[in-house]
């Protein structure tokens, strides 16, 4: 079993930038993709951006990219998420997941473990 706690979320005006971090602990040699997901009231989970074991492949949802920057940090079992140029649109609650199979998934079902997730507002 994997587990997965994300903290750094909060309360930001637009234009702002914050940096989720997601530790991962129990299992976790057996992860190779991590990746950021979001919900925001009343809509469905999106992928927001994910990377693979070593770091060397990237991919984000087009509405982050240029923004938001996912990197790991495998030697602590974290991955982050930095958001800068921060949008009301951007305000949900975002999730950290991991995979087990190689291959970034931008499907949420594609995901073996996730994280409790964190509140991000940005505020007009």
């Amino acid at each position: 079993q994997v587990q997965l706690v994300e903290s750094g979320g909060g309360l930001v005006q637009a234009g702002g930038s914050l940096r989720l971090s997601c530790a991962a602990s129990g299992y976790t040699f057996s992860i190779n993709v991590m990746s950021w997901f979001r919900q925001a009231p009343g809509k469905e989970r999106e992928f927001v951006a994910g990377i693979s074991r070593s770091g060397g492949r990237t991919d984000y949802a087009d509405s982050v990219k240029g923004r938001f920057t996912i990197s790991r940090d495998n030697g602590e079992n974290t991955v982050y998420l930095r958001m800068n140029s921060l949008k009301p649109e951007d305000t949900a609650v975002y999730y950290c997941a991991a995979r087990v199979s190689t291959g970034i998934s931008t499907i949420q079902y594609g995901y073996n473990y996730w994280g409790q997730g964190t509140q991000v507002t940005v505020a007009s």
